[in-house]
């Protein structure tokens, strides 16, 4: 899919609900402190903007697919980027959403570890990822029915894999993937019960997860990126004293 393939689906109404129905999930886990740096990576502009008013955000696109500007007024801050070798140092992001990208990915892994790097120490992943099990995954009427979908047991070897621990499981999603304006309004009541009747056949897995950081043991000798020898200074030559004639 190209990025006004994903700009077109959330103008419409389908769209609009979806999002709403994941940012019901997501509203809890995408918190972020004054200060704190945000990155949405894939397509994250319809999970983003409760995110603008306090955190200095950033929506970063795959290459693949294209980018369009966002926010609409203001600064721009989003860009095309390679989703492994993302524009940033190490250890600036404190939040990471990542919607419609991992299943876009052309290694999933490679996307997991380059988003460590740029993660800070006890920063926090929030996945959005189609289910493998779910209706949505196999409906092309919508973004989550293309690339490629997953299982929880995959994304908690791709997370471990990638060093990062997953702290909580969501879902969204929980009904069919519907257009018809009068089903529309009866989502919010569908999903609620779909919560707790087919949560394993979701239309999307959500999963926050921490970054890892392991410190050296103390009883281990840890490596000194020094020489052992360091270079001294040594005095002058004295000059010697001059003979009498």
């Amino acid at each position: 899919m190209q990025v006004t393939d994903f700009r077109d689906f959330y103008e419409t109404a389908a769209g609009q609900t979806t999002a709403s129905l994941i940012r019901r999930q997501l509203s809890s886990l995408t918190h972020a402190k004054t200060g704190q740096t945000v990155m949405g990576l894939g397509f994250s502009p319809p999970y983003l903007a409760s995110e603008m008013q306090e955190t200095l955000t950033l929506s970063f696109m795959l290459a693949r697919q294209g980018v369009i500007h966002w926010p609409a007024s203001g600064d721009v801050r989003s860009a095309l980027v390679d989703d492994e070798d993302l524009p940033l140092l190490e250890s600036v992001v404190d939040l990471a959403l990542v919607v419609h990208g991992l299943e876009h990915a052309d290694t999933p892994l490679h996307m997991l570890q380059e988003v460590w790097r740029v993660m800070a120490p006890q920063g926090r992943l929030v996945l959005v990822v189609p289910n493998r099990r779910g209706l949505w995954a196999a409906s092309e009427a919508t973004p989550f029915g293309h690339g490629q979908p997953f299982s929880r047991g995959q994304i908690m070897r791709l997370l471990k894999e990638a060093k990062f621990t997953p702290t909580q499981w969501r879902s969204a999603l929980c009904l069919p993937p519907v257009r018809a304006p009068g089903l529309l309004k009866m989502a919010g009541v569908m999903d609620a019960a779909g919560q707790r009747l087919m949560r394993k056949f979701a239309g999307v897995i959500i999963v926050e997860a921490m970054k890892q950081v392991y410190a050296f043991s103390s009883g281990k000798r840890v490596r000194r990126f020094m020489p052992r020898l360091r270079p001294a200074l040594l005095p002058s030559p004295q000059p010697s004293p001059r003979q009498p004639k």
